[in-house]
């Protein structure tokens, strides 16, 4: 085991680059499922599921209009919505039935829903490796201070932050965030008030599902687009809420941007080994901050 001993100050600053663009999707899934955990108290099993068949969304809308710049920016804009309309429905018929039981007949519930995508995606897309080129406006590379950095990954960079003020302007200056925050804390005195907060449960699922379909739309230029890319992003995503915090969002931001730039740094470092260096910063975290960097909403 020998870690690289050659590294230049440009080939580091490109991994800390691409570090903070896989921060920027790891964070946009992990706040949607933060969110869903710290008001409706559920660990969403089927999220990655959903960010699966975003992905898969905005291959078909893309490959419409010829993985066009229209083609990209329409998929971008319908898959996440098409994600949040399927999670709407599921949510609606199914899933508000069940509030009043018990957590784990919840989390049982996603977990068979994730069971019922991963089957849906398999009989509409199919088993096959599916593949998705970024626009000519996104392709190539930027030169900043003098080193190469891909276009795409400049465009997540500018993606994490709107994201991130979209969901603190949500979160602390909309009625339905103030709401959903006073749901977190204290649901039935909520509910005493008249509020309806089942309707209140279902814009945030929705919401949640929303950014799990986004992640999706965005990570699908950067990869293959198949079956079992649940798989990980769901590992992942727990392990970042985990250490930032339960259901707290910043939290969630704190937690990729220490997951994303690991692993990348790692890469650097010991490729052969590389993907052991984000979870021993999840150990070393937990060891220290056994409820997360920041606190926790349950």
């Amino acid at each position: 085991m020998e870690f690289a001993t050659n590294i230049s100050l440009a080939s580091l600053f490109q991994q800390v680059l691409v570090g903070l663009s896989r921060t920027t999707i790891l964070f946009i899934v992990a706040s949607g499922l933060s969110l869903v955990l710290g008001v409706l108290r559920i660990p969403n099993v089927a999220h990655g599921s959903l960010y699966m068949v975003g992905a898969f969304m905005t291959y078909t809308f893309a490959s419409l209009f010829g993985q066009s710049a229209l083609g990209f920016w329409l998929a971008l804009t319908v898959a996440p919505l098409g994600v949040a309309l399927i999670s709407f429905l599921v949510e609606r018929s199914l899933f508000c039935h069940l509030y009043e039981r018990e957590h784990m007949m919840l989390l049982l519930f996603t977990f068979a829903f994730s069971l019922v995508i991963g089957d849906m995606v398999k009989l509409i897309w199919g088993s096959d490796y599916r593949s998705l080129t970024a626009p000519l406006f996104l392709q190539g590379s930027f030169s900043i201070s003098g080193f190469p950095f891909p276009r795409y990954n400049l465009f997540l960079l500018m993606m994490g932050p709107l994201v991130a003020a979209g969901l603190w302007f949500l979160t602390n200056k909309t009625k339905i965030g103030k709401i959903a925050r006073a749901a977190a804390v204290d649901r039935e005195m909520v509910g005493a008030i008249g509020i309806n907060v089942s309707g209140v449960f279902a814009a945030v699922f929705v919401i949640g599902c929303y950014l799990a379909g986004l992640g999706g739309a965005l990570v699908a230029p950067t990869q293959n687009i198949t079956q079992g890319m649940d798989h990980a992003i769901i590992i992942e995503a727990f392990l970042i809420v985990i250490i930032g915090g339960l259901g707290n969002i910043w939290g969630a931001l704190l937690g990729a941007l220490i997951f994303g730039l690991t692993d990348s740094i790692g890469i650097l470092l010991l490729p052969q080994f590389a993907i052991v260096f984000p979870y021993m910063a999840v150990v070393i975290v937990l060891i220290f901050r056994p409820k997360g960097l920041l606190k926790s909403t349950w």
